[in-house]
């Protein structure tokens, strides 16, 4: 009879990739709280023996971490992989082939941003298809409050920080607004997780847009969609929406959300 291998070594063929994706179902059974083989082993229909021997294994590698009593835990090495992950997902890159893919679907302009200081920062741009001209920039810093991407940005922010974001913008010489109105509309733009410009920032320009998270839930960017009026009625702006947010989840899970995490609110 042939010995068993041990799961550390280098394997090949159907036998390796088995042994590898034992390997990680283990850690991931270890970070969904199975911390003592028995629980492990019967959630992944092992003996405890091969339960054993893959864990081991991956104490050996720092992927898990064991101590007497307390059993095992999420290891040193996965922490320095993350960290490393975390560093290399430039947002834009993650979020590029999502835009293009949006811009294409929609024919429209889509814009990708983040939150720099008291503005939307315009990162990406994807031009649309239709003969229409969107002065927006790569680079440009636009208000928060009058633009669709700007109002993603701030959704899961206390109406106090609205206020003082309407009240710092119309001082910088935005349109007057009928408050009572924006207030209203904000609160459920934060309850559907989408906001509209209504021509608020360009005239005959309107956008749907929508919050992208991290890992952790926050908001770290937002993308729109944006068009001509003559192509952005009610109508599609509400058919938009779930086209918006969905593209956004992708974008957020490719940073490492998921969406049973609650939204974090600043």
């Amino acid at each position: 009879m042939e010995p068993e291998r041990n799961a550390a070594q280098p394997q090949t063929g159907a036998g390796g990739s088995q042994t590898l994706m034992r390997g990680l179902d283990v850690v991931e059974a270890v970070a969904r709280g199975a911390t003592t083989l028995t629980p492990m082993a019967a959630q992944l229909g092992l003996s405890r023996s091969t339960t054993h021997r893959l864990a081991s294994s991956l104490v050996e590698r720092g992927y898990l971490a064991f101590t007497p009593r307390a059993g095992y835990r999420l290891g040193p090495k996965l922490l320095e992989l993350g960290q490393l992950a975390h560093e290399q997902a430039d947002i834009v890159q993650v979020a590029r082939p999502h835009l293009e893919e949006l811009s294409a679907r929609t024919e429209d302009t889509v814009h990708f941003g983040v939150l720099d200081g008291d503005r939307a920062l315009y990162l990406d741009k994807m031009p649309g298809r239709r003969r229409i001209t969107i002065s927006s920039r790569i680079g440009d810093r636009q208000p928060l409050t009058s633009t669709g991407l700007g109002k993603a940005l701030m959704i899961d922010r206390p109406a106090a920080f609205w206020i003082a974001q309407l009240d710092a913008d119309a001082r910088d010489g935005g349109l007057p607004v009928d408050r009572d109105l924006w207030l209203a509309r904000m609160r459920d733009y934060a309850a559907t997780g989408c906001a509209f410009d209504l021509e608020e920032n360009e005239d005959q320009i309107r956008c749907v847009a929508a919050p992208v998270r991290d890992a952790g839930g926050a908001i770290v960017g937002a993308l729109s969609v944006s068009s001509a009026a003559q192509y952005m009625n009610d109508a599609r702006m509400r058919d938009l929406a779930d086209l918006v947010v969905t593209t956004a989840h992708d974008i957020s899970r490719d940073l490492g959300w998921s969406d049973k995490e609650s939204p974090i609110v600043a």
